[in-house]
């Protein structure tokens, strides 16, 4: 066959689903496991959502859309970004997109040019450097501390601009440590943007996922109308992954072209999902503190128990449903520990290095399952240390 493109070589997946489908080869030998490598809740989508989909369908909402969005959807997105971020974005501003993902793929196509420079977290979620790498840009990775509980350091990412930084990712509460950024760090890398003038694109998928802290975004200094992008979804909290669904905050003349991106690449978003997702943003909200009371039980558990193993050491998470545990004292490397996990206690998760180099001597555990199954996943591990 004729050659591949260098994108297409350069591009990578994620070692969650390689995992997960390691666990279920495992399954179907017979074996017992756990699954924890996953970030997907654990709860079924609210019945008041899955019905406003379902209706949508019955009433027909299953043809084409605007490439955007539907108006109605971005009206709610505009409402919700009022209420949540304290800013009232432009209705040409925001962009519907068939999940998150794309719209990190998208924002990035529109800004990063060949041999520019992406300053993104490590470890981080993997589409950062895949689409980095997939574009011919240069990674610039910030490595997250666990004596920073895993923050991104302004100062940090100040010692890495040069002159060809174009972009840099900020993902807070962030994937795989659970760390919730401050208000004036986010700033701070706000103002660092707009004195070097480049672009923030802004994961903020877990914003409705914190514990202790409130949610703060960058694009609160420019209202994402000159050089800030925020990105967000229904995946997390309303436990919409299947739906995908998501939506963009960016400026102008960003929005102009990235809805060219989509009518080139998958059209429109599908319209009974947008319909669902007015439901999620307009109606009975009371599923999301609930969620969040069970997953801070889950947290709670899962990073005691954590603390319990021999050679293992865990902070408490602030957002998201991940624990980050260290575990250097093992003597393992972290895919040698995930790979002994897996095999000796049939217990599923990921190795840190699946989210970058500064991932080594880390496991990352989504507990987003049963309290029981936490109980057990713990006790398995101890056993299999012994």
């Amino acid at each position: 066959m004729p050659e591949l493109s260098h994108g297409a070589h350069r591009i990578y997946g994620e070692a969650a689903f390689e995992v997960l489908a390691k666990a279920q080869e495992l399954e179907r030998e017979g074996k017992s496991i756990l699954h924890f490598e996953i970030g997907e809740p654990d709860m079924e989508t609210p019945e008041n959502i899955a019905q406003a989909g379902i209706q949508a369908i019955q009433n027909k909402k299953t043809h084409y859309t605007p490439s955007i969005g539907i108006l109605e959807l971005r009206r709610a997105v505009q409402d919700e970004i009022e209420i949540t971020r304290g800013f009232r974005p432009d209705f040409k501003q925001i962009v519907v997109t068939p999940g998150l993902k794309p719209g990190i793929f998208f924002s990035m196509l529109a800004t990063v040019n060949q041999g520019d420079e992406v300053i993104y977290p490590d470890p981080g979620y993997p589409t950062y450097g895949s689409v980095t790498s997939f574009l011919g840009a240069k990674g610039i990775m910030v490595p997250l501390l666990e004596e920073n509980e895993f923050r991104m350091d302004p100062n940090d990412v100040k010692e890495r601009i040069t002159r060809k930084t174009k972009l840099v990712i900020v993902n807070s509460p962030q994937n795989p440590t659970g760390s919730v950024m401050t208000e004036g760090e986010l700033e701070e890398i706000a103002e660092i943007a707009e004195k070097n003038d480049i672009f923030i694109v802004s994961d903020e998928i877990y914003s409705k996922m914190t514990y202790q802290t409130k949610h703060f975004t960058p694009t609160a200094k420019d209202k994402a109308k000159q050089r800030t992008i925020l990105l967000d979804g229904f995946s997390k909290y309303y436990a919409m992954t299947g739906w995908r669904l998501g939506y963009m905050i960016c400026p102008v003349e960003m929005a102009e072209r990235i809805q060219d991106l989509l009518v080139s690449a998958v059209s429109c978003t599908a319209a009974f999902t947008q319909w669902a997702g007015i439901e999620a943003l307009k109606g009975d909200q009371s599923f999301i503190p609930k969620m969040m009371h069970r997953f801070r039980e889950k947290r709670d558990k899962i990073v005691n128990g954590l603390n319990s193993i021999s050679g293992f050491s865990c902070l408490m998470p602030n957002g998201a449903f991940y624990a980050f545990p260290n575990i250097i004292e093992t003597g393992m490397t972290s895919q040698e520990c995930a790979d002994y996990i897996l095999k000796n206690a049939g217990v599923a998760c990921l190795p840190g290095t699946a989210f970058g180099p500064y991932g080594e001597g880390y496991l990352r555990f989504s507990y987003a399952t049963t309290l029981e199954k936490i109980d057990e996943a713990i006790e398995r591990i101890k056993k299999a240390f012994k």
